[in-house]
């Protein structure tokens, strides 16, 4: 298959505008651009599968333009069901120097990097006005479906107006720097087209554009911050434990779709991975996988083999092979209270709300259900010291099988 084949194998291509696209598309050489506005100092991985193809194209030997929204972040993009909230300028520009430096990362400091607040914030009213909002009707406007949606509960005239400025975008992008292309998630068709059309008003000229369609979870849910699972691809929000946790547990009936969609790997690659998943779903072959491809490519691979570490240290209790900072990202969020040396076990779990009662420490311990970092402790004398410690610091205790809890030592 060719490279737009794939494409649309991978499940990467909804719509499409312009003529002779995938002849383009398959030459590889155009330029072409991808936005987002800096509505947080990260992305999240709704972003990534925009991101990856955008990774694709340019591996293909297009150019690529990443441009962050200074300008239109200020506005919002109209939301189907509400406004969003206004952002401060100071924010909004300290997001783009975030996502900025987040992207350029990820595509190994070889994309163009733009703000469109840069040609932007010399424009007056007036003039946006008479040389930009004369090419486009209101009735057209008001046919997207965006805005078509927002109707009845009302919208502002500054959302009214966003998709003129991203029209204005691609037109500055087509005249300034020969971006003949935008590729973005579905939910942008409206807007793109937008361009396309402003584009063929003012120049006479034709403008490409294809959408990628919104990769949901296996709830239906889109990637985001607003369905309230979004998954940060900076590693300091959303550490590399936490994102492989997340997919190696992903639903069986989305691996095959996340493999096309957010993974490197051939298509000959991705078939052997789903023949072996098949045959021993229980091994989640194809969820390692989906978590070594993503992660290595975000993070770095030593950030996988340490994610990978950490799960296998905590399924196997085995948690004294653990480094201080693998605790702090094992248990990133879980509260954790100070415990003082020579401390008698039975007191420490009764006292932290470990066990209910002395009478149910005791019966746990001599069970052999209660384990300090990854040991099982049987005698009911035992006193918590430093060599119980985790880098002098950190004692983990875990009752049963899943029950954790951190400590650190005085």
């Amino acid at each position: 298959m060719n490279f737009f084949e794939e494409l649309k194998w991978r499940g990467l291509v909804k719509d499409v505008a312009g003529e002779d696209i995938e002849k383009i598309i398959n030459n590889g050489d155009f330029t072409f651009y991808w936005g987002t506005d800096p509505t947080a100092d990260s992305l999240h991985i709704g972003h990534y599968s925009s991101l990856v193809t955008a990774k694709r194209l340019m591996l293909h030997g297009a150019h690529p333009i990443l441009l962050v929204g200074g300008a239109t972040g200020l506005i919002g993009d109209p939301r189907p069901t509400s406004e969003r909230e206004i952002i401060s300028k100071d924010v909004v520009l300290k997001n783009v120097e975030g996502i900025g430096n987040q992207v350029s990362k990820i595509f190994n400091g070889n994309a163009e990097i733009v703000n469109n607040y840069d040609w932007m914030k010399d424009i007056s009213f007036i003039d946006f006005l008479r040389d930009t909002g004369k090419y486009i009707n209101v009735n057209y406007m008001l046919d997207k479906d965006i805005i078509r949606r927002r109707l009845d509960s009302g919208i502002t005239f500054a959302e009214f107006s966003y998709t003129l400025m991203q029209g204005f975008d691609f037109l500055h992008l087509f005249q300034e720097k020969n971006c003949i292309m935008q590729c973005e998630g579905s939910d942008q068709w409206g807007n793109i087209t937008t361009g396309v059309d402003l584009i063929r008003k003012m120049t006479g000229k034709q403008a490409y554009a294809f959408t990628m369609p919104l990769i949901l979870d296996a709830s239906g849910k889109k990637f985001g911050k607003s369905e309230g699972n979004a998954l940060w691809l900076d590693e300091a929000k959303t550490s590399s434990y936490e994102l492989y946790q997340y997919l190696i547990n992903s639903d069986d009936s989305k691996v095959l779709e996340y493999l096309k969609v957010f993974t490197f790997l051939s298509p000959d690659e991705i078939t052997k991975v789903m023949e072996e998943h098949e045959k021993a779903p229980h091994l989640r072959i194809g969820q390692r996988t989906l978590a070594r491809e993503i992660i290595s490519d975000l993070h770095g691979s030593e950030s996988f083999e340490i994610a990978e570490k950490i799960s296998k240290s905590l399924f196997s209790g085995e948690i004294r092979n653990l480094t201080g900072n693998e605790i702090e990202m094992a248990f990133k969020g879980l509260a954790f209270n100070y415990i003082e040396e020579g401390l008698n076990i039975v007191d420490v779990l009764v006292s932290n709300n470990v066990c209910s009662s002395k009478r149910e420490a005791r019966e746990f311990i001599s069970n052999g259900s209660i384990s300090i970092n990854g040991d099982k402790v049987t005698d009911l004398e035992y006193s918590i010291s430093k060599n119980d410690s985790i880098d002098s610091k950190y004692v983990v205790i875990r009752r049963g099988k899943k029950k954790y809890h951190l400590f650190i030592i005085k």
